[in-house]
């Protein structure tokens, strides 16, 4: 295969745009990638369109006011890594030797068909019949990881601390006032033990990515160009033949796995993660799937504060993640490709800038269904 790069990366703000279009945000991020890559629309090959709820046809309706007309143009949809799933797709096509430049994009405008309150699912799977949404999944696996690895509310509210930290120093973020425990404690409980706090927002944004394979990046580069070193996709495998609530962390851990391979690296190597904190949990899960540490030490991480920028060990969500500066769903893993992007390029704001970056690694999960570990999970390793 071909050694693929990204040249160019954009994204929107994140936040409620209730009067924006999704092809509207779509079309600006877009075009802040090609403009961010110095590159001329028209020699993009072929793109692909993450979302989940925008109707039909939403890459060629945000595409066409820039240009982009004639070309392939796929949408793609996996549930919240439909962004990443994007990028996936953008760089095997490359990677394969079929196109040299391609554009990945992501968008999502959910406040046009939420006012809030969780997802909707598929009324056919079996849980969400009985009333099961995602907080109430992430609140059951909260629950049994508190009680298998003793760990409290307190660590739970200290994720989301972290995370409203870095965001604040994050002008594209939707939420930007930092908070403390008590707060996140004392705000309502949406699904016991999780507060709202502790679960991610209804919002909007856009975000891209533009990729060229690595005969042409010489010649069209115009800023440091990122190399994607592995880049995985995969599916849930069965849970189990009776447990009906799903840990997705075998998912998270094997495609992770895959990727590392790809790269030639391990957890040990990266420098910052953009990792998938819909909820607080999430993340504690997350870190130990992705191997920065041992199985019930995602905790551990957050009280020793090893994870914050600055820390000694992996900074994790730099960009505040989905609980803090967003989860427009199809847009989320293309915002922490640009996150990562701009760190490995020292683009970001210097508070929030890890030091010296020169791996990073994201990762997107999708969704939830009966028995199984989840529909979709993209895993991405970057460096310079």
């Amino acid at each position: 295969m071909r050694d693929v790069y990204i040249i160019g990366v954009g994204n929107t703000a994140c936040g409620r745009f209730p009067d924006k279009a999704a092809h509207i945000l779509a079309r600006e991020a877009a075009w802040a990638a090609v403009q961010d890559s110095g590159i001329h629309a028209r020699k993009i090959e072929i793109a692909f369109c993450g979302h989940v709820y925008q109707g039909m046809g939403v890459g060629q309706r945000a595409l066409k006011d820039i240009g982009l007309v004639g070309q392939p143009t796929i949408n793609v949809e996996g549930a919240c890594g439909s962004g990443t799933l994007s990028l996936w797709e953008a760089w095997r096509t490359i990677a394969y030797g079929q196109y040299d430049i391609a554009l990945a994009l992501g968008v999502e405008n959910l406040s046009r068909i939420l006012s809030g309150g969780p997802l909707p699912l598929e009324e056919d799977d079996l849980e969400v019949s009985i009333g099961m949404g995602m907080p109430g999944l992430y609140a059951i696996r909260a629950s049994k990881y508190m009680s298998e690895y003793g760990v409290t509310l307190e660590q739970l509210a200290e994720v989301v601390v972290k995370s409203r930290y870095h965001a604040s120093l994050n002008p594209l973020a939707q939420y930007r006032k930092p908070t403390t425990v008590e707060e996140v404690l004392n705000a309502p409980v949406i699904a016991d033990p999780l507060t709202r706090n502790m679960c991610c927002p209804v919002g909007d944004a856009a975000a891209a990515a533009v990729l060229c394979s690595e005969e042409h990046v010489g010649e069209l580069a115009k800023k440091t160009p990122i190399k994607i070193l592995g880049c995985v996709a995969q599916s849930g495998k069965y849970s189990s033949p009776t447990g009906l609530t799903c840990d997705p962390s075998e998912n998270v851990w094997r495609t992770s796995q895959m990727a590392y391979e790809m790269a030639g690296l391990g957890p040990e190597d990266m420098d910052v993660a953009e990792i998938h904190d819909a909820f607080s949990i999430a993340e504690m899960m997350v870190v130990e799937s992705l191997g920065f540490c041992e199985k019930g030490e995602g905790a551990t991480l957050i009280d020793e504060k090893s994870t914050w920028v600055g820390g000694d060990k992996v900074a994790v969500n730099p960009s505040g993640g989905l609980l803090s500066r967003g989860h427009p769903v199809g847009a989320t893993g293309l915002l922490q490709t640009a996150e990562i992007v701009r760190q490995l390029r020292e683009e970001v704001e210097p508070e929030r800038q890890v030091k010296d970056a020169k791996v990073g690694i994201i990762e997107t999960m999708g969704g939830a269904q009966p028995a199984m570990d989840g529909i979709t999970c993209v895993v991405s390793i970057l460096g310079k």
